[in-house]
């Protein structure tokens, strides 16, 4: 299974998804960390280095998820609304051909 039906399983459920088990136990994990961030404990991050995960690798999806959680709450504050396919690969377009660093301004 690869590409969207992989991405459709991990978000119908994680637990049954065919992923690796260390990918099985991040993603429940940023899933806890999302859903109720006052639940999780030391035991949790345990977990993840049980998993085989590495202390670096939990770090950059804690950073990621971070992100992403911050961008997604703005949105939603903000009232944000989700571009259209033709505004996405626009915006594709676009960061492909200039990527991400900000347009340098006159003074």
């Amino acid at each position: 299974m690869l590409g969207k039906e992989l991405v459709d399983a991990v978000l119908a459920d994680h637990k049954t998804a065919p992923i690796r088990e260390p990918v099985r136990a991040m993603v429940g994990f940023l899933q806890k960390l999302t859903l109720a961030p006052a639940d999780i404990t030391p035991v949790d991050a345990a977990a993840l280095l049980v998993a085989g995960i590495s202390p670096s690798a939990v770090v950059d999806a804690l950073y990621v998820a971070y992100c992403f959680n911050v961008l997604d709450r703005l949105a939603d504050a903000f009232a944000f609304e989700v571009p259209n396919s033709e505004r996405f690969a626009q915006g594709a377009r676009f960061l492909l051909r200039r990527g991400y660093a900000l347009p340098l301004v006159a003074r």
